[in-house]
């Protein structure tokens, strides 16, 4: 298992590439995706916290993110090279231009799983 942040520049954008990572229909009409992966879209991130009065007046407003942030725990199988050695995973394609690479958990974490450790 492998964990990636990823920053798109839409909403739009994120979902594309979501999509394109396998969906089918079922007998309702609802979509579902046929990949393993986890995903979970954080959306546009809190930069910096607001600031508010005793009365929960807004003093200053939060800076968000322009970019549409997800979060993926992917379920990727190991690939060996031709001596057997285990050849070190990356971003499926695609994806690695949006990464982001973040010290900590960040915004978000799976829990009971360190970023650190199973990031790229």
């Amino acid at each position: 298992m492998y964990i990636g942040k990823y920053a798109f520049n839409s909403k739009e954008q994120a979902q594309d590439k979501i999509d394109a990572l396998g969906t089918e229909i079922d007998e309702n009409g609802n979509e579902y995706p046929t990949h393993k992966h986890s995903i979970v879209e954080l959306g546009n991130i809190v930069l910096e916290q607001g600031e508010y009065d005793e009365n929960g007046e807004e003093i200053s407003a939060p800076v968000l993110s322009d970019k549409w942030h997800l979060d993926v725990a992917w379920r990727l199988e190991d690939s060996y090279d031709e001596d057997g050695n285990l050849i070190e995973a990356d971003h499926p394609y695609g994806w690695k231009s949006y990464s982001e690479e973040i010290e900590g958990d960040g915004v978000h974490s799976f829990f009971g799983l360190k970023y650190d450790e199973l990031k790229f």
